[in-house]
């Protein structure tokens, strides 16, 4: 009976993976591809996407740092309360300064939470190319202000856990990464 409790609570061990990057670099697709590979194999994983964090938990909130860095600071400790209760939970969310995803990586530590950051490292040409919400034509036609990554900043990690290049790399090759960092840090 010990041995089956033991390995419940190592398969059931939860760890926040959040996943930076611009607007349209990949994240969203990656998280939700790993999502299915995770819950394939038996674990209890959720997906806190940053489009529908904004519209239930963060509604009201802009665009300006301080509203930013409140968003990121709720999605964080949501993400630390799931994972701390053996859920994997991957996070999509842009959070473009590099102050706010600390503070949340301190959150995770002090409560001894697994916390992964993974930048999803696609150029800026690449993503408005892809401009999946139309957000950088809205921006080239002067009718949204404050674009990551355009006209707004973005601090890229300096020592991410893992960097994803979606520009030369597929979906499936990126989730697969991502899992094999999982794999490695005793996660999955």
């Amino acid at each position: 009976m010990a041995d089956q409790e033991n390995q419940m609570s190592v398969t059931e061990q939860g760890a926040t993976v959040w996943l930076t990057g611009l607007p349209s670099a990949g994240k969203t697709t990656i998280a939700y591809a790993l999502a299915e590979r995770l819950r394939g194999e038996g674990h209890r994983v959720e997906v806190l996407d940053g489009d529908e964090i904004r519209e239930f938990l963060s509604s009201g909130l802009g665009f300006s740092r301080e509203d930013r860095d409140t968003n990121v600071q709720r999605i964080g400790f949501v993400s630390e309360l799931l994972a701390s209760n053996g859920v994997k939970v991957l996070v999509p969310v842009i959070a473009p300064y590099a102050d706010s995803r600390e503070a949340v990586r301190k959150r995770h530590q002090t409560e001894g939470t697994a916390y992964l950051e993974v930048h999803v490292a696609t150029p800026v040409d690449v993503c408005a190319e892809r401009d999946v919400k139309g957000l950088y034509a809205k921006q080239a036609a002067g009718a949204i202000k404050g674009l990551t990554g355009v006209d707004d900043p973005y601090e890229a990690p300096d020592s991410p856990d893992l960097r994803i290049e979606t520009h030369q790399q597929g979906v499936q090759e990126s989730a697969a990464a991502l899992r094999s960092l999982l794999s490695e840090r005793g996660l999955a």
